[in-house]
């Protein structure tokens, strides 16, 4: 990585891609929105739209997941983790109840067997009330002979791990390990009291998807409301929830510095990690079960999912014109992150409206990532 990328871009694939951007806004479907394009260190475009402005962040739920990864990247750049290890060698209270099986990498790569573990107040406010959750989380299923996305759980443990060896709150290693050397100003994790001024409130808006809607696209008539995800969403308008900085779920930050953090891990040339790690986590598919929602490969990486050559990219988040390559991870009510290799674009998309409407919401994804991807000539 780090070599300028060939090819030019196309402005009126950038203008597209802006306006589908603002489509939504404008129809009054989502309150606000903000999107970065960038290539070879420096952004190409970034624009908010609606009851925004250039300086306002937003809740980009599990994009911060690819964040909390780069501190474990900086850790076994140290020699002080090793993914492949159990999770018990590093925190002890986790391995009780038949999980002293489960490694770090599992945690990475979702396939830990305890996806719907959970931990909430009044025991993560302290780490002796986190770790004591953690003992009494039992498995699912059996470590690694299968995937289903860990929403939050597998981070909550990677978040203890990264604390012990960093030797100061994770969220600080995210900072000064992550952040801060890839240029970015401002924290994304764990944010206190005195930044709390310009983070959009999250609301839910739109209407849940008809049932001929849910028939023609997903083959069913009905879905559950998820009433209670929707209200797990609109907890990171606390700001002792945003203070408290939860490793899987409550990154708070702008679309460009999204954008601009994944043109670091393209730039990198062992500034921040070492590059045989880089490669791995950004390259490495270490997780090819089939997701039991869309029933196509997980394709996961070190902390990161990967676009693959399947054809399903736009299912992982990727849209149908980035290359096999490209590599990233989205958030909960459409939040959007990735970089491509083949391209050298870095695309971050973030909004503060919960769209219930599932289809429409998917819809979107697909459209904003297609045309970012199409935003270089390549002949």
């Amino acid at each position: 990585m780090g070599q300028v990328q060939a090819g030019r871009i196309d402005p009126g694939a950038v203008e597209a891609l802006l306006a589908r951007a603002r489509q939504e806004v404008e129809e009054g479907v989502l309150p606000s929105c903000q999107i970065a394009l960038a290539r070879n260190g420096e952004l190409i475009a970034f624009e908010t739209f609606g009851a925004a402005t250039s300086t306002t962040r937003y809740v980009v739920f599990s994009c911060i997941k690819a964040f909390v990864a780069g501190a474990v990247w900086a850790l076994m750049g140290d020699g002080v983790l090793d993914v492949s290890r159990p999770v018990g060698e590093y925190v002890p209270e986790f391995a009780d109840t038949g999980k002293e099986a489960v490694t770090v990498e599992q945690l990475l790569v979702h396939t830990g067997g305890f996806p719907h573990a959970l931990l909430g107040p009044p025991e993560w406010d302290s780490r002796e009330g986190r770790l004591e959750t953690f003992g009494r989380w039992t498995l699912e299923w059996e470590p690694g002979t299968a995937y289903e996305y860990h929403p939050t759980s597998a981070h909550w443990v990677l978040g203890e791990i990264i604390e012990r060896l960093g030797a100061e709150p994770y969220s600080d290693v995210v900072h000064h390990r992550v952040t801060e050397p890839a240029g970015l100003p401002r924290r994304v994790l764990g944010i206190p009291a005195h930044d709390e001024d310009d983070i959009a409130t999250v609301e839910l808006c739109g209407q849940v998807a008809t049932a001929d809607e849910l028939e023609a696209v997903l083959g069913v008539r009905e879905l559950p409301r998820a009433t209670d995800a929707y209200e797990a969403l609109l907890y990171l308008n606390r700001p002792d929830v945003r203070a408290l900085g939860i490793p899987g779920g409550g990154g708070v930050m702008r679309a460009d510095h999204l954008a601009l953090f994944y043109q670091a891990i393209l730039q990198d040339e062992g500034d921040i990690w070492d590059p045989r790690i880089l490669a791995d986590a950004t390259g490495t598919i270490r997780n090819h079960f089939r997701d039991p929602l869309f029933g196509s490969p997980a394709n996961r990486t070190l902390g990161l999912t990967l676009a693959g050559d399947d054809g399903l990219g736009f299912i992982r988040g990727f849209g149908t014109a980035t290359s096999p390559r490209a590599f990233g991870h989205g958030g909960a009510a459409g939040q959007i992150g990735w970089a491509d290799p083949e391209t050298g674009l870095s695309l971050g998309f973030a909004t503060n409206g919960v769209d219930i409407n599932v289809i429409r919401q998917g819809r979107r994804g697909i459209d904003i990532s297609t045309l970012a991807g199409a935003c270089v000539l390549r002949s």
